[in-house]
């Protein structure tokens, strides 16, 4: 037979974590409501999204680059994420760890620059 008492610092914590972040969301929008200062208007209940205001109808075009923006700061975020322990570990890969880390900063560059001729850049 398992014995449950020990599971019970777990339920503790695991109550009192649920009572602050309830506490957390939902008193200050008691105290907001109790003391005037919740005044919506139509700028604050407004759509906002991308930097531009929000489409007449959901489905017409609007631009991509804000997602090729994206894309671009997810691969060099990855890029330095990469860098990092190569650099830490250059002494033990050595030469054939630094050829391998020039391919990869050399993929990036072309990417780079194939990114930069189609106008994924160009905020104009």
């Amino acid at each position: 037979m398992v014995d449950l008492s020990e599971y019970l610092p777990i339920l503790i914590f695991l109550f009192i974590a649920l009572a602050l972040s309830s506490a957390f969301v939902f008193l200050p929008m008691g105290v907001a409501r109790l003391t005037g200062t919740h005044n919506p208007t139509a700028d604050k209940l407004s759509e906002y999204e991308c930097g531009f205001p929000a489409f007449e109808d959901p489905r017409s075009q609007f631009d991509v680059r804000f997602y090729l923006v994206a894309i671009l700061f997810i691969i060099f975020d990855l890029e330095a994420a990469f860098l990092f322990p190569w650099a830490v570990s250059l002494d033990l890969t050595g030469w054939p760890g630094w050829i391998t880390m020039m391919v990869f900063l050399g993929e990036l560059a072309i990417g780079l620059i194939y990114a930069w001729k189609k106008g994924a850049l160009d905020w104009a």
